[in-house]
Parts: structure tokens; sequence; C-alpha cells
């Protein structure tokens, strides 16, 4: 878990120092590639292209990018082996802990495994506000309508996150439901919708500001701790962002860039655990090695520089991608540590599930044996409920 948020306490591993002058091993990549990816008109659909792009101009590799309408959509294609990689939001976290829309017989924890991600200057954790509702500040959001994206736990926990802060829940706020990102999107621009949760570099959102309803973009400010402690609550991912990249960035309650945003990387690379190292390392190489050939193909591009990498959060590396993350001289002995920590709780969670099934599966005996083991290991046990 991210360090700082989500406190976890980390067992004594062997040191694993960085191979000083170790050679660099050989991009390979397969003449095909299929990863998942948000819709059409989302940021991490458009910097897919903009990846797959290099990828087959430096590389000759094809790369097939299918878009989800919504979180349970964009992770099918792994575990059904259609896909090897996805261009995920959170959800890739909910359903490596096996919690609210993967806390399904059908799904259970997934082994997932990261391989690099966008970590820009803008904020994830944000909010599509129409500019002519009057709204001021997250509080305002009181009887509006907030849309609800089914099937996609990360668009809902987002928004509730959103809600906290300003100190409402969903009885705070009229409930549109919507089957996926673009018709929340698409809601707001047609009236039905007020707030839709997004990026603040969706590309819709021009659109939107462009309207005759217009854009209104909120803040977080990052000293209000109570507010931050309500976000946590529900979204312990979460971390305190400044955003200088958003687009009407100007309209929000500062009149300035950067502002105090909230947000995590996005899009988040991973795999599931089976996928070769030659994959995860080539895959890895390809785009931490060509940032200037892709810099241009979309905003925040930036966030896939190595050096904005950050190896503490809450998935465990591939051991491809440490691979050739030691060749760059940025893993640490600590980023070790962490990995091999978040591999220990894969594992619990792994033996948790299959005995919680053998004795006949119950989601809430699910939660409850999930949160009695990870405690009993010392470490956090968010969305137990």
């Amino acid at each position: 878990m991210r360090k700082g948020i989500l406190s976890i306490a980390v067992s004594a591993v062997a040191v694993f120092g960085v191979a000083a002058g170790a050679a660099a091993a050989e991009v390979k990549l397969p003449k095909n590639l299929s990863w998942t990816a948000y819709g059409t008109t989302s940021s991490g659909y458009a910097q897919s292209v903009g990846l797959g792009n290099m990828l087959k101009g430096k590389y000759g590799t094809e790369v097939r990018i299918i878009p989800g309408k919504n979180d349970v959509s964009r992770m099918l294609p792994l575990k059904a082996g259609q896909a090897e990689i996805c261009a995920c939001g959170i959800a890739a976290y909910f359903s490596a802990e096996g919690v609210l829309m993967f806390a399904d017989e059908k799904w259970g924890p997934q082994p997932l495994r990261n391989l690099f991600n966008n970590n820009g200057r803008h904020g994830t954790v944000s909010a599509a506000i129409a500019n002519d509702i009057g709204v001021k500040s997250l509080k305002d959001l009181k009887g509006k309508r907030v849309a609800w994206v089914k099937g996609s736990p990360a668009l809902q926990n987002n928004m509730t996150a959103v809600l906290a802060y300003g100190g409402l829940t969903w009885n705070d706020v009229v409930k549109v439901e919507v089957p996926g990102w673009g018709q929340s999107m698409q809601g707001i621009l047609d009236g039905q919708v007020d707030v839709a949760q997004g990026s603040s570099i969706s590309a819709i959102y021009t659109q939107i500001a462009a309207s005759p309803r217009g854009l209104f973009v909120p803040d977080f400010p990052h000293n209000d701790a109570a507010a931050w402690a309500r976000v946590h609550a529900v979204a312990p991912y979460v971390a305190k962002t400044k955003v200088s990249l958003a687009i009407n960035g100007e309209n929000n309650p500062t009149g300035k860039l950067p502002y105090d945003g909230a947000g995590y990387a996005y899009p988040i690379f991973v795999g599931l655990a089976p996928i070769s190292n030659e994959l995860a390392y080539g895959l890895t190489k390809a785009v931490m090695a060509n940032y200037e050939n892709f810099k241009d193909a979309g905003p925040g591009m930036d966030g896939y520089k190595v050096e904005n990498q950050k190896f503490d959060w809450v998935f465990p590396y591939h051991a491809g991608a440490i691979q050739y993350y030691k060749e760059a001289g940025v893993w640490t002995a600590e980023d070790q540590a962490h990995t091999d920590m978040l591999l220990k709780r894969e594992t619990i969670l792994a033996d948790t599930w299959k005995k919680t099934v053998a004795a006949g599966f119950d989601r809430s005996k699910w939660l409850a044996n999930r949160a009695a083991a990870l405690k009993a290991a010392g470490m956090d046990a968010p969305f137990s409920e």
C-alpha cells in the first residue's frame, strides 16, 4: 500500500541490491499484443494508442487495444487469456484484493503484476461538474445528480471519495445510473447528469467545457485534514496531488494552476502473474527507453518517465519489469522488500479465498475471512464490508 496512507508491517527480507553494470538484455516483443483500456474518449485509451504507435514503429509489434465500458469488461480479457496487459484504472487493485465487484465467486483475488504506470501531473480522482449548477466546492454537490456507472467499482468508489471530501454520501445526492463511463460524460452534455467521475485530462472534458453547460473543476485542499481522513476511509489508495495539467483547469476555486488535487497512477499497466519475463521485461524497457518517441502523443505523457515510477504502491512488480529497473539503477532493496511483502499478502489472500470457496462461498464470509487473515499477518484490511 502507499506509504503514509496504508501502514503495513513489513518483515525483514534479504537485501536485494542493484546490480552495478548489469548487462542489458535485448527487447523481444511478440508480433501481436493485446491490452484492454478505458473507452475511446478516455485519456487512457489515447495514451494506449500513442504507446502502440511507438511499439509498431520501433519493434514492429501490432497492438490491439480492447476498450471496455466498465471495470469488469476490462479485466475479463486478462482472465480469459484474450489479452496480456490491462491499461487499467484502480479497479485492478480491487481485483487483486478480491473486493467490491470482485468479491464474487467467479472472481476472487487476482495475481496481478505491475510493469509500469503513468504517474503524471493530472488529477485522476476528480469530477466533471457542470458549471451551470452553482457549485463552488465539493460540499455544494448535495442534492445534485451524480452518475453511478454500473459494473465499475473504480468509478463508483472514486466518486464516493469525491463526495466524502465534501462531507457527503450517496444518500445526499441523486444517483443516476448509467451503463458506462462514456455515457456518464454524455449525460452531462445531455443535461441528464450534473456530475461524473473522471480524469482531469479526459478528452471529453474539452467538449463539456465548450458546451452551454460549461465545466467546473473541483479542488481538494490539502490542508483539510478531516476531509482527507474521510477520503482515505473509503479510498486508501488516493494521494494528495498537485495538478498542473487539467482541461479548463483554471476554472477551479483557486482560479489558477497548479491546484490541490487528488489522484493515483493512471493508466496502471498490469498483467497476470503468468505472463513471461521476456514480455514483461521487453514491454517495460520499450516504454521506459523510448519516452522521446511518444511524449507528444497525448497530455500527461511525462508520467511514463523512469524517474516518475513509484515502486512502493499497491501492486507487486513482475520479475521481468524488475530486471529492467535494476539495469536502470532505480530498483532498491526497499523496493524489493515492498514487493516481497505484497507477494506475501497475495499468498494470504489466495489461501483464504481457497478455504472460503471450499467451505461454500458466501460473500460476507469471504470479506470477514479476508479481513481476519490480513489482520493476523499485521496487514491492513480495507473494504472489509
